[in-house]
């Protein structure tokens, strides 16, 4: 399951990292809970309408998705993170499974449409992987916060991470939290998940099983 791959990524950074990077990471995910700020939208609400440009150059509107059926929203911080790729990959395993549901799989990051494709490819996706580059869709869905400077020069100088190289060079170090959103083919958010602390995500099974209760 995903939350036993991500707890693998998780102990072996714990027990690695230095301590002053494991306390700054802490302190960051403490203060954005403190702060009540990016939780998602709530369920029962209509899902903000938008178009998004894909790994491929297209561009995808959610309304029109919806046309097809149910659309599942993840919002990812960008291919640079290991637990978004573990994350990533464990949704291709199901997307068989999503798509028989009828269903449709979306994939946002504020990353550059050309990064977005770099880290489709890396991942071996077969879903729409799209860029939210001025951050407009993660701010509409409640889902957007800025990195603290001591945060900031945490990934410059210890993880080796500039947020400069894959983001728009608008607000380069503002990132979504880990986020999935299902939405109804009516548009209403049946399910909202948002978890602050980036090393948990949502399980792809239970994301599917709600898919399946939704009939």
């Amino acid at each position: 399951m995903l939350k036993d791959e991500l707890k693998s990524v998780r102990d072996k950074f714990f027990s690695k990292a230095p301590q002053h990077v494991t306390d700054n990471v802490n302190k960051a995910t403490e203060e954005l809970i403190d702060a009540g700020t990016a939780t998602g939208l709530k369920e029962g609400v209509k899902a903000p309408d938008f178009t998004l440009e894909n790994a491929s150059g297209e561009w995808i509107t959610l309304s029109e998705e919806l046309k097809k059926g149910p659309v599942i929203l993840n919002f990812y911080r960008g291919g640079w993170c290991p637990y978004c790729n573990l994350e990533l990959r464990a949704y291709e395993k199901v997307l068989g499974d999503i798509r028989a549901e009828g269903a449709q799989l979306i994939a946002i990051s504020p990353q550059t449409p050309d990064q977005s494709l770099t880290t489709r490819e890396k991942n071996d996706l077969s879903y729409e992987v799209v860029s939210d580059s001025t951050q407009e869709v993660m701010k509409d869905y409640n889902l957007l916060f800025e990195l603290p400077d001591y945060l900031v020069d945490t990934y410059k100088n210890d993880f080796n991470i500039n947020l400069n190289h894959y983001n728009s060079q608008q607000n380069p170090w503002r990132l979504p939290v880990a986020g999935t959103v299902v939405i109804h083919q009516d548009g209403t958010i049946t399910k909202s998940s948002a978890n602050v602390d980036y090393m948990y995500r949502a399980e792809p099974s239970e994301i599917l099983m709600h898919l399946r209760n939704l009939k």
